[in-house]
């Protein structure tokens, strides 16, 4: 009974887990779209639009400041290669969380090497930013990667009847 109990944890983690990544996929989505559609001018605005009560109360605002700074440095080709690198990161994240989730057994390998080439990227970019988002991410990617290993080992063994 005891194995029983491990084994639903272990799928229910694992299902809890890629759908997470499922919904920053279709967030990235959203995102990517959104980019793609709306000016870098239209950004500024919305962003002073939106901080505007935070800078009045602290004009040194750490997260108010950054986000305008951020906007401010918005280009149409800048933008757009981020829309489209968020476009693209949710398909790919997309296409694996489906496959996941239906039990694929080939999108499990595919998973680990996705999501770790995820991880590999987010370590560059933290050497070159220090931005403590990504550790934390990077370590949400390191459990996702081995929930996928365990549920991979037990659908395999189901499938091969052992």
């Amino acid at each position: 009974m005891e194995a029983a109990k491990k084994a639903h944890l272990r799928e229910l983690l694992f299902r809890v887990s890629v759908a997470l990544k499922g919904l920053d996929a279709l967030l990235e989505l959203v995102g990517g779209a959104a980019l793609w559609v709306v000016s870098p001018g239209r950004i500024v605005q919305w962003t002073r639009l939106l901080t505007q009560g935070e800078i009045s109360e602290d004009p040194h605002d750490l997260v108010a400041n950054f986000l305008r700074h951020g906007a401010g440095r918005l280009s149409l080709s800048g933008e757009h290669f981020m829309a489209l690198y968020l476009l693209v990161h949710g398909v790919v994240k997309g296409v694996a969380v489906w496959a996941l989730l239906r039990d694929k057994l080939w999108a499990y390998p595919m998973a680990i090497v996705v999501f770790g080439g995820f991880i590999a990227y987010q370590v560059y970019w933290f050497t070159l930013t220090g931005g403590m988002g990504l550790v934390v991410l990077t370590v949400f990617d390191a459990v996702v990667i081995w929930l996928i290993w365990l549920e991979y080992r037990a659908v395999k063994a189901k499938v091969e009847g052992r």
